[in-house]
């Protein structure tokens, strides 16, 4: 039997996990679960739920109640007794906000029920294969901590009913040791597979800090998911304007740059850096490329355009535009994307107006399940 502390502990947690459900629109398109992120965990306020607390009353009060009441007694506090105490200082403590910490994983699980994502079924064969130990078989030998009931009384039914000594009026069925049955490992061959995500973002003049949180924000909640779904993941970062060059995590969300924009040279160093370290029959590949859709020239989109058609695409799992609002880009680049793209499952573009926008752009990325 579990425990009722178990029992209660598993009910708070059911709660806890219906209210970050009930807030995760909230917690996504804002920024604030970025910097309380840890290693494997992330806490999370949630001011809403009422921690049950004793309130002790004063003695000797006096009052209907409490003691001898007298005529006329008025009861309760009178208004200016109130304001007097509400001028004074305080001694009691006040309202805190309830942090509770959630694994990634956990989240990642509320965002998929939350959005509706499919799990992803990866492409191409696992590159390490490690073995994992399964609970599959029983045998007449082991720990107590590993006995199987429910094969342990079958046994010791069967035993009593063979030599008669089963009671239908009296069932009661007493196990000896010859009838136990426990639970045994046996190890199980599991591959693992690996994902590459390359992320890359228009570090151009017109790219300014709200376009960039807005990056920030759905890229860390596109990790949580892929991470989720791979036992390896590696990141890359690529920043452009009129050139692009590979960076840390830091100087991709945090460079400003004041020249023009060319695309084509994101996509051919990523080209390179897919050929040189990431074979398609070994790593599932992603590409989230982030731009408020200002190229330089209608020549340079039609070289991305060949680009992708003929060397990105054809090596990815997907391949994720998304155009982040400006008021100094054109915006055409997803009009030219949606124009030569509209069939091809393995593009995707989403157009990212404000932070309000990430809900439904993290959905339109990540809900094939590619």
């Amino acid at each position: 039997m579990i425990p009722k502390i178990k029992r209660d502990l598993n009910r708070f947690k059911d709660i806890i996990k219906g209210r970050i459900k009930q807030n995760l629109k909230k917690y996504i398109t804002k920024g604030e679960l970025l910097g309380a992120q840890g290693k494997n965990l992330i806490s999370i306020p949630l001011p809403q739920i009422d921690i049950p607390r004793f309130r002790y009353g004063q003695e000797q009060m006096g009052g209907v109640g409490q003691g001898e009441g007298k005529v006329g007694t008025v009861i309760g506090k009178g208004a200016q007794e109130g304001e007097a105490q509400a001028s004074q200082a305080g001694n009691l403590p006040g309202e805190h906000i309830l942090e509770v910490e959630v694994s990634l994983e956990e989240l990642a699980q509320m965002m998929a029920e939350e959005l509706n994502l499919p799990r992803i079924q990866p492409r191409g064969r696992g590159v390490v294969t490690n073995f994992t130990n399964k609970y599959s078989s029983i045998r007449p030998t082991g720990s107590e901590s590993l006995r199987h009931f429910k094969r342990t009384y079958k046994e010791a039914l069967k035993r009593q009913i063979a030599f008669g000594e089963y009671n239908e009026k009296d069932p009661i069925i007493v196990p000896i040791k010859r009838d136990k049955r426990y639970r045994f490992w046996k190890p199980t061959p599991r591959p693992e597979y690996n994902a590459a995500i390359i992320y890359i973002m228009d570090v151009s003049g017109s790219m300014g800090d709200e376009q960039k949180e807005i990056v920030r924000i759905e890229s860390f909640w596109i990790d949580t998911w892929l991470r989720s779904q791979y036992d390896n993941i590696v990141c890359r970062y690529i920043i452009h304007d009129a050139q692009a060059k590979e960076v840390d995590q830091n100087t991709f969300y945090h460079t400003r740059e004041s020249g023009g924009t060319l695309i084509s040279s994101s996509y051919k160093m990523t080209k390179a850096l897919i050929d040189s370290q990431y074979p398609m029959e070994d790593w599932n590949i992603y590409i989230f490329h982030f731009s408020d859709g200002d190229n330089w020239s209608g020549e340079d989109t039609k070289l991305c355009i060949d680009l992708l058609k003929f060397h990105l695409i054809p090596k990815v799992n997907l391949f994720c535009y998304g155009q982040v609002e400006s008021r100094y880009g054109s915006g055409q680049f997803i009009k030219d994307l949606r124009e030569v793209f509209s069939q091809e499952e393995k593009l995707v573009t989403s157009k990212i107006d404000d932070k309000d926008a990430i809900y439904r752009s993290i959905k339109d990325f990540l809900g094939k399940g590619k």
